[in-house]
């Protein structure tokens, strides 16, 4: 209590200083506006900086990989190099380089630091004979390369041919000598299309691109507007691989600023506004004090009036709280409705004796009352009663307060409705089951006026008249036809006349006969006339009419005379039924199947039916015979036709899966192979649907499309693939073969060097320089190994010819003579004298010297040496097949060295490792395979695919 007394005083002391209480709001709204304002500005400013960083970002790692392409480039140039160090090809591997790389310029090839191999010429002439290590301007970016033995980007700099660019210089080494660089030029224009900086919103931001001059040791700028931006808002990436250092300066450091000033502005504004409001509303209760006294006195007069009225009125009065409901004062004839007494209704609300039917309603109305949308509302609603009997009552409410003042308590008159309500009720009922029968009738159904048209006739003297008189007269005077249908009345339609002329709506149809009959009056009114001339009631025709759509339509016509209005036809019944669909059956039948047909005809497929138990095809289009060149008749003739014709390798999987689709009466697709009348293999998509009754598929009717063209093309495409997954794989065996083994050398020569270095006496020098010069030799050895792999593998234009296989398997033996002698080697040849193979001849002669030599190295030492050359076809593939009774292989243990460089499983001392790695590359190279069988102290068998 002590608290609230304290918090009371507060607010007193406020309301007494309207001043002091303004400034206090403004200030304290102030200080909100200050506070919102600086986080929207840490807001604005990270979000500024977080869009820099990402653009930034993103035109770094596009320089980056720009960059790294490059690498690639020039590896690929210092590998034209050959063992006298002379490029191999320069012009058109450069050519191709080029054209995989479009952010490359031109390359080089500067040997000694001079440059003598450019690509492409045109345009970069200037810069041939340059010595990149004599130029100040180079020299030291150059060496720089050298030093550290990697690639590095000099520039951006005036390019000696024109322009400014960028130059990417790898440096090469020929046996373990510096030789030159393999060089990219990137001009400075392609390197900034390619990093997306013109790609920037040029209004908000721009990019610098900054080095450290290796001459100066300045920071040089190489971008337009060089000014300073040290003040400027911006951000930075440093790239290494030229020591560039690339900057997203903003144009507008000020702008979050800008952003933040009106929003501010107006803050402040409205902080000073609402004090001002602060001081005018606390100056308010003083002044409504004065107001107050004087009304009090007025108002006691007032009620003196108001409660006479309210006691004695014959309507029943209540006051209610606007806002719980509850009854606040009620009159007698109010409280007798109810059946409470005055003190019971005072402890009930108004919410508390109203139907629930009705309760929504009425509170929605007191919501719109209280917030001022209304100022009186009047509705029909169910009270119930103390006894729990429902009464129907008439409330009209008023409002107790002044316009734009907070809602108190309103007035509800309350007038009882209950015998009204009953009567309303009944006539209601006896109203809908007329209304259901004439609305839910299947026919369309109108109820018109014909009395106008009736008096009509009878002014023209037709009543009673000969109907030839009455037919002829009206069909020389259509204007009279005319007439007579404009008199017409629309009473009322059902529902099932809506259906069938939609889309008009009722209001239409009530507002025009022409909806019903056209705007072209139907001959067949003339009958119509005719039976009204001739007193008929009722009337039966089928006519033809044309609907709101425009659509013709063939109808049964009914037209009937309500009993008791014969002599006015003041209410007739006019009954239609739409017979289109019956009438037109046959024709629209007919013209489906010659639809059907014609469609048949021009799909790209064959259209059939069958039966879905016995597969017994019914029907099979004419484009069977473009397709697989039998005609319908021939399909037909056999239940099993297409059984018998389903490509062997298929037939089973297919009559399987068409069974099982059939059981579950699933629809499906699925691809297959059928032999065609000239023998060949058709692909075939079958899309299949199945005819279910009663739950049983009963048949099948589908659509057979040809795909073998697709088929072809998807099996070339799949070997395309599968060769060049093999030629990457094959490329990066070599790759590993090539690091490991120049390793190992080098690494032995490293020891004896450092051996030779601490060696005491000449006798240990003299002994390691006998080591060195060994795995000299051996060095020496590999790298001509490796260099033929190469040539094999480099050589794509290699030339075959027609050789006779018999002739160069003689060359071969002819060489081994000597050793064949020696050992007593049988060699058996069963190949047909004739038989020629489209082959390179060195490769040829180089395959079978090292498989034969092979066979006799490894003979067994425990029997008679024999070897066996045969040659065959396995597969459609030509086999030359070279087997012998040596000591075999383990292939569990060396599957994977047999044809690996460097890989032995002997103790042989003249096995090396690589006579098969190259026949296995050459086999390769001309488009073969080899593969090989073995068992130990059994023998092998050399097997070479020949295309």
């Amino acid at each position: 209590m002590e608290s609230k007394n304290k918090w009371s005083n507060l607010i007193s002391w406020f309301l007494t200083r309207p001043k002091i209480a303004g400034l206090i709001v403004s200030l304290v709204l102030c200080s909100v506006v200050i506070f919102v304002a600086f986080q929207r500005y840490q807001i604005l400013k990270e979000n500024k900086n977080n869009e820099m960083d990402t653009i930034l970002s993103g035109v770094h790692q596009n320089i980056g990989q720009s960059l790294k392409n490059c690498y690639a480039t020039t590896l690929t140039l210092a590998l034209t190099i050959n063992d006298e160090g002379k490029p191999q090809n320069f012009d058109e591997i450069a050519k191709q380089l080029l054209a995989s790389n479009n952010s490359i310029n031109s390359v080089q090839l500067v040997p000694n630091g001079i440059i003598s191999y450019v690509y492409p010429m045109q345009g970069n002439e200037a810069a041939m004979g340059l010595n990149i290590l004599k130029s100040k301007k180079l020299r030291k970016e150059a060496l720089q390369s050298i030093a550290n033995k990697k690639m590095y980007f000099a520039g951006p700099f005036q390019l000696k041919q024109g322009g400014e660019g960028i130059v990417g210089r790898f440096p090469v080494y020929h046996k373990d000598k510096f030789w030159g660089f393999s060089a990219v030029i990137i001009r400075l224009e392609t390197l900034l299309k390619t990093s997306g900086i013109h790609a920037i919103d040029k209004s908000k931001y721009y990019f610098q691109l900054s080095k450290i001059n290796p001459n100066t040791s300045k920071e040089e700028f190489f971008l337009p507007m060089k000014g300073n931006f040290s003040q400027k808002n911006y951000v930075s990436e440093y790239i290494p691989d030229g020591n560039w250092k690339i900057y997203l300066i903003s144009k507008n450091p000020n702008d979050v600023y800008t952003h933040l000033m009106a929003p501010t502005i107006l803050g402040f504004i409205l902080a000073l506004c609402f004090g001002v409001f602060i001081v005018l509303i606390f100056k308010k209760p003083a002044e409504l004090q004065l107001l107050v006294n004087e009304q009090a006195t007025k108002l006691i007069n007032s009620e003196i009036k108001f409660k006479t009225i309210f006691d004695q009125a014959s309507v029943g009065i209540a006051r209610i709280d606007s806002y719980s409901g509850y009854f606040m004062e009620v009159n007698k004839k109010h409280s007798d409705l109810l059946g409470y007494s005055l003190e019971e209704i005072k402890n009930k609300n108004f919410q508390s004796v109203t139907h629930p039917d009705d309760l929504d309603d009425d509170l929605a109305n007191l919501g719109k009352l209280r917030r001022g949308e209304i100022r009186e509302y009047s509705m029909e609603k169910r009270y119930i009663t103390k006894l729990g009997k429902v009464i129907w009552i008439n409330l009209t409410v008023s409002p107790m307060w002044e316009i734009n003042k907070q809602a108190t308590t309103h007035i509800a008159i309350v007038e009882d409705i209950s015998a009204i309500k009953e009567s309303e009720e009944l006539l209601k009922k006896s109203e809908v089951r007329f209304k259901s029968l004439f609305d839910d009738s299947p026919l369309a159904l109108w109820e018109e006026d014909y009395s106008a048209v009736k008096n009509y006739l009878f002014e023209l003297n037709l009543i009673n008249e000969e109907p030839e008189i009455v037919t002829a007269f009206l069909e020389s005077h259509p204007e009279i036809i005319q007439k007579c249908f404009s008199l017409i009345k629309v009473l009322n339609v059902n529902n099932q006349c809506l259906i069938q002329y939609a889309p008009k709506t009722k209001l239409q149809h009530l507002s025009s006969t022409d909806i019903i009959l056209g705007k072209d009056i139907p001959h067949y009114f003339i009958k119509h006339l005719g039976a009204i001339c001739q007193g008929n009631n009722h009337l039966n025709i089928d006519a033809n009419i044309k609907n709101p759509k425009g659509e013709i339509r063939d109808i049964h016509l009914i037209y009937s005379v309500v009993k008791g209005y014969e002599d006015t036809l003041e209410r007739v019944i006019i009954a239609t039924e739409d017979i289109t669909e019956r009438k037109s059956a046959e024709k629209t039948a007919l013209k489906t199947q010659q639809k059907i047909e014609s469609l048949i005809n021009t799909v790209d497929g064959i259209v059939w039916e069958c039966d879905a138990e016995t597969l017994n095809f019914s029907f099979i289009s004419e484009k069977v015979k473009d397709i697989l060149g039998y005609t319908p008749e021939q399909w037909t003739s056999s239940p099993s036709f297409w059984k018998d014709h389903i490509h062997p390798d298929d037939t089973s999987w297919v009559q399987n899966y068409c069974r099982t689709k059939v059981d579950a009466n699933s629809n499906h697709d699925f691809e297959y192979r059928m032999i065609a009348k000239n023998g060949s293999s058709v692909w075939l998509r079958d899309i299949v649907n199945i005819v279910v009754e009663t739950g049983t598929a009963t048949s099948m009717r589908g659509i057979m499309i040809d795909i073998t063209k697709t088929k072809e093309a998807e099996k070339e495409l799949n070997n395309s693939f599968n060769l060049v997954t093999e030629q990457n794989q094959r490329l990066l065996n070599f790759s590993y073969i090539v690091s490991h083994n120049l390793r190992s050398h080098t690494s032995n020569i490293a020891s004896i060097v450092n051996l030779i270095e601490i060696s005491e006496t000449d006798e240990e020098r003299n002994e390691m320089v006998q080591l060195l010069k060994t795995v000299s030799d051996s060095l020496n050895e590999t790298m001509v190994h490796l260099n033929e792999v190469i040539n094999i593998r480099t050589n794509i234009g290699l030339v075959s010819e027609s050789i006779n296989l018999q002739q160069y398997i003689d060359t071969a033996q002819n060489v081994l003579t000597e050793q064949i002698i020696l050992n007593d080697v049988s060699i058996t040849t069963i190949i047909p004298k004739n038989i020629t193979v489209n082959y390179n001849p060195a490769y040829l002669e180089s395959i079978l010297y090292n498989i034969i030599s092979n066979s006799i190295r490894y003979r067994h030492p425990q029997r008679k040496p024999e070897i066996s050359i045969q040659w065959f076809l396995e597969n459609d593939m030509n086999v030359l097949q070279i087997s012998d009774n040596g000591v075999g292989i383990d292939l569990v243990k060396n599957a994977d060295k047999i044809f690996g460089m460097y890989k032995t499983f002997s103790n042989n001392p003249d096995s090396k490792g690589i006579g098969l790695f190259i026949t296995k590359n050459q086999i390769e190279a001309m488009g073969g395979t080899i593969t090989v069988e073995s068992e130990p102290n059994m023998g092998t068998t050399f097997k070479i695919y020949i295309q």
